[in-house]
């Protein structure tokens, strides 16, 4: 398993509806994440800097095979076209990133 996480900023002025989004996501989303071997995923928000904090674990053995697989879901496409617009990403993160990776500086068991 593999603890994986990433940061990105909101735009305040669509915070309600981000949230209420996240408190329904569409099942086919979470079914292709599921599939995709992408458990224990949340989502954290910290205020006022509107900044968002993902975590997940991924259990499976090609992380790039099933995030293509993700990326190429057409309903993960659609949920991504209305809230990608919402999210405000970092100018520091990499190339091809959208949430800007983070290194694990610590864990504790």
């Amino acid at each position: 398993m593999k603890r994986m996480a990433h940061v990105i900023g909101l735009r305040p002025e669509h915070k309600a509806e981000y949230l209420r989004l996240h408190a329904a996501v569409w099942p086919e989303v979470l079914a292709r994440l599921r599939a995709s071997h992408i458990t224990n995923y949340s989502i954290f928000l910290r205020e006022p800097e509107m900044l968002m904090f993902s975590y997940w674990e991924y259990t499976g053995t090609d992380f790039a095979a099933d995030n293509a697989a993700i990326s190429a879901d057409p309903i993960t496409r659609d949920w991504w076209a209305i809230c990608g617009p919402m999210q405000k990403p970092l100018e520091t993160r990499g190339e091809n990133e959208w949430w800007a990776a983070m290194t694990e500086a610590f864990h504790l068991d």
